[in-house]
């Protein structure tokens, strides 16, 4: 049995039922008491030393954390302790049962000055949320050398199908209405689809080590939206390109550089993530 912790999220929902279409059996964790009961009450914002580990569980993925830069840089010490100090007694306790566990991580650990980053690049991160995420790798590696089973994946811009962002912009242009997006902030695009396929790949198998999932080449909001305008037969003039910095978004949030060398789980599984304007297409075609 595969564990998803964390399967309230995007990407553990998404993997939670790319696993049971695959016909695995699947526990999910959710950190909301009183909701669902088919589901283990996990708050990560409590240590999760005296956890109940679930029977008959074989890997987990660690899909649980506060995962947005303003919110880590906001509170620090108590993003923190849930993206450091509990994640990792978390994983401790999971491998000393031998479970094998996968944890994602994020090109925030990188300072996005340079494009295709292999995995053995040197952490530079330059957010909070990256510094955190860096932290806990270098923990689970530690880990990992001691025979512990991890394996970790770095992950990037994940596309949903109908994401509200692009929903919205599709929405407003069509109607004439104009958008603002940022030209300084890049983005990657991998379809969520993808994640989960490389998450039941990597669990299935027990992988170890440290893999990469991103789109093979950047481009900046402004571009996304005049593609969507293009789409929408909207003129390009109604996207306004406006700075990171003007909305308030916090340190480490333009990176010039976002992608990241994918090739192993390519070259291991197959998986491959096509170019930016074929994801973002394919998010509006399903919308």
């Amino acid at each position: 049995m595969y564990l998803i912790i964390g399967g309230d999220s995007e990407i553990g929902s998404a993997a939670r039922h790319r696993l049971a279409e695959a016909g695995d059996k699947v526990a999910v964790t959710t950190r909301r008491a009183g909701g669902d009961a088919s589901r283990i009450l996990l708050d990560l914002s409590t240590p999760p030393c005296a956890w109940p580990v679930p029977p008959g569980i074989q890997s987990a993925c660690l899909c649980a954390a506060i995962a947005r830069l303003g919110d880590c840089a906001a509170d620090p010490i108590g993003s923190a302790r849930i993206n450091v100090e509990h994640s990792v007694a978390l994983v401790e306790l999971l491998v000393a049962r031998g479970i094998h566990v996968l944890f994602l991580s994020t090109n925030q650990v990188f300072d996005g000055t340079a494009p295709h980053v292999t995995p053995a690049t040197p952490t530079a991160p330059v957010s909070e949320y990256g510094r955190q995420k860096a932290r806990t790798e270098a923990a689970l590696l530690a880990l990992q050398r001691q025979g512990a089973p991890i394996g970790i994946l770095r992950l990037a811009k994940v596309v949903s199908p109908g994401i509200a962002l692009l929903r919205g912009w599709a929405e407003n242009l069509k109607a004439g209405r104009p958008i603002q997006a940022f030209a300084d902030m890049m983005m990657a695009p991998t379809p969520v689809a993808l994640v989960a396929s490389a998450i039941e790949a990597l669990l299935h198998t027990r992988a170890q080590g440290i893999y990469q999932l991103t789109g093979p080449q950047d481009v900046s909001y402004a571009e996304i939206g005049r593609h969507i305008a293009e789409r929408v037969g909207a003129p390009s003039r109604l996207v306004e390109p406006v700075t990171a910095a003007s909305a308030g978004m916090p340190e480490g949030t333009t990176p010039r550089h976002s992608t990241m060398d994918s090739s192993r789980l390519d070259q291991r599984f197959g998986i491959r993530v096509p170019g930016p304007w074929q994801v973002i297409d394919a998010a509006l075609t399903s919308y």
